[in-house]
């Protein structure tokens, strides 16, 4: 099964794409690089980092501390064919797709794609890993955070999607929420999601290999409601709520609330 991944530059990214190399082969990467590294801050710039480094240090700790801890074990993408784009939808995307003639695009971590990629004939489809539990908790710009900042601890989880058009919103194939025991600080946390979120995507895949048809196909619609949260939404508010709220996360995971919060997930098993 010939694999193309799209996916951005972070070391999380790197970490999953030399899991899926080693497990089933890549016949190429697209990373999206929005942007370069400016020399110079603004004001408001400058202020970001500054609270980031003081107000929200468990915050900003922990996702750096998760970067750092896959940057040690996956210093670099695997050997295969890497390209580099500003935007994940540009002309050098579909021409890469179409020359390389995949069975199975995987996604994680772009830009919402566009209607010129999703329409490319692929044989086994287009899959999205989303780093949240749908349809609880769809968006982003991290699903663990905003489980946290809206005391919603029970929904951390991860889902693998058919994509489509809208934010994370496509047909799931697997959905699971992790357990926590209490122990775990919130870089451990951070971690042992993010390995949850690829050893589900690498079984997925495994589900498609051996038998796409039968592959679950499920509306959202059909398991639930839930919220779509949004970047431009992350602000200082819901950071202090999650700096407030993460205090909280050993007291719930022991409490027996969580066992009864678990019960009224439903989630979709391969």
């Amino acid at each position: 099964m010939k694999i193309i991944l799209l996916c951005n530059a972070q070391s999380n990214q790197v970490a999953l794409a030399n899991k899926i190399a080693r497990d089933f082969g890549l016949a190429g990467i697209v990373i999206e690089s929005s942007s370069k590294k400016k020399r110079f801050f603004s004001f408001s710039q400058i202020v970001k980092k500054l609270f980031n480094r003081t107000v929200y240090y468990s915050l900003h700790n922990s996702w750096k501390g998760l970067l750092t801890y896959y940057k040690k074990q996956y210093p670099t993408f695997p050997e295969t064919n890497i390209i580099n784009v500003q935007r994940i939808n540009n002309v050098e995307t579909i021409e890469f797709i179409k020359k390389n003639q995949p069975d199975l695009i995987m996604v994680s971590g772009t830009s919402l794609l566009r209607k010129a990629i999703l329409s490319i004939p692929v044989s086994k489809g287009i899959i999205n890993l989303h780093t949240g539990l749908s349809p609880y908790m769809n968006g982003g710009p991290n699903c663990t955070n905003w489980c946290i900042a809206e005391k919603k601890y029970h929904l951390i989880g991860n889902t693998i999607m058919w994509i489509d058009e809208g934010i994370d919103s496509g047909d799931i194939i697997t959905t699971e929420a992790l357990t926590f025991n209490g122990s775990e600080n919130l870089l451990q946390l951070h971690i042992k999601t993010m390995n949850h979120a690829h050893d589900l995507y690498l079984q997925a895949v495994k589900n498609i290999r051996e038998d796409v048809e039968h592959c679950p196909r499920i509306k959202q619609s059909l398991i639930g409601a839930g919220s779509t949260y949004y970047t431009k939404q992350w602000n200082w508010k819901n950071k202090l709520r999650f700096t407030r709220n993460s205090k909280q996360l050993k007291k719930y995971f022991l409490s027996p609330q969580y066992q009864l919060d678990k019960l009224s997930i439903q989630t979709i098993s391969l």
